[in-house]
């Protein structure tokens, strides 16, 4: 029998988040650890409270970090040679929603699992598997559009205007890709890209499968669980919430409607007392008239 959530207990939140790009943080980074850790990643923390984790073969690093000198939380860079430069690097910053980051860990994972030539697989146009319009893909067939305003940049966005990705043409700069938001691939929510409420960048090499799980995640038309008050868990002002309420309770069944006539018929007479033994006499039976 499969498990329903409970939202009392199971569910994290008490309002859904609509639609779920206008989603933030939730502040909590271990869901998007997790997929690396259980692969027996190296785990280590420095002492402003950031956290490193790293491949077996340091092939692959991630931080986390909090503490950090931008607003850059999550940082991913991976490697051909543990001791040169990266090969490619991603960043969400601070108020990413974590599903989103969670999603690109769990991809990560996978290719680990599958090796380098997973993880360091160089987009490719004209392949079907490593072509970069396969990141897009998911986003068009979920109604997102096409944006040829700006000339060097083709951008897709949805039609609310409240969240977008472009992929930057020609030559970049790789160091400046690693560091700042001029990078190959860049996803937003917000009202500009500009000034987004989050956003997340890719560098040329990352791998399609990776970019793929991510705008998978975001396109999903399904909401998302986050707190109303005190919380910046979502975009106020333009996010949807629509209260989280307990779970209804299941029609009866046939032997539950059987069993509750049953509970209200009469209880059954009680049995006569008829004592066995008494410590006092017997009264005296009565004699005959006179």
């Amino acid at each position: 029998m499969s498990h329903q959530p409970d939202p009392r207990h199971d569910i994290d939140g008490d309002v859904y988040v609509c639609p779920r790009y206008l989603a933030s943080t939730t502040g909590i980074g271990d869901p998007a650890l997790a997929p690396l850790l259980d692969l027996g990643w190296d785990l280590q923390h420095d002492e402003d409270g950031n956290v490193y984790v790293s491949a077996p073969d340091r092939r692959v690093r991630l931080g986390y970090l909090p503490e950090g000198e931008d607003d850059g939380l999550w940082r991913i860079n991976a490697y051909k040679d543990p001791f040169g430069p990266p090969t490619w690097g991603v960043c969400f910053n601070d108020r990413t929603p974590t599903e989103f980051v969670a999603a690109f860990t769990t991809a990560l994972a996978a290719a680990y699992v599958q090796g380098p030539t997973a993880y360091l697989a160089r987009p490719g146009a004209g392949s079907d598997e490593h072509d970069p319009f396969r990141a897009v893909v998911p986003l068009l067939k979920r109604g997102w559009e096409i944006d040829r305003s700006r000339w060097g940049v083709f951008a897709v966005h949805v039609p609310d205007g409240l969240a977008g990705m472009e992929f930057t043409t020609g030559d970049l700069d790789p160091e400046a890709e690693l560091t700042t938001r001029d990078a190959r691939w860049q996803m937003w929510a917000g009202k500009s890209i500009d000034r987004p409420a989050w956003y997340a960048t890719a560098s040329t090499d990352t791998p399609v499968t990776l970019l793929t799980a991510v705008t998978q995640c975001v396109s999903d038309p399904a909401s998302l669980p986050r707190w109303r008050q005190d919380t910046y868990s979502y975009i106020k002002g333009m996010a949807q919430l629509t209260p989280i309420l307990p779970p209804s309770p299941p029609a009866p069944t046939p032997l539950d409607v059987q069993r509750a006539v049953t509970s209200r018929r009469p209880a059954a007479l009680p049995a006569a007392c008829v004592p066995r033994w008494s410590t006092t006499s017997r009264p005296a039976l009565p004699g005959p008239r006179r």
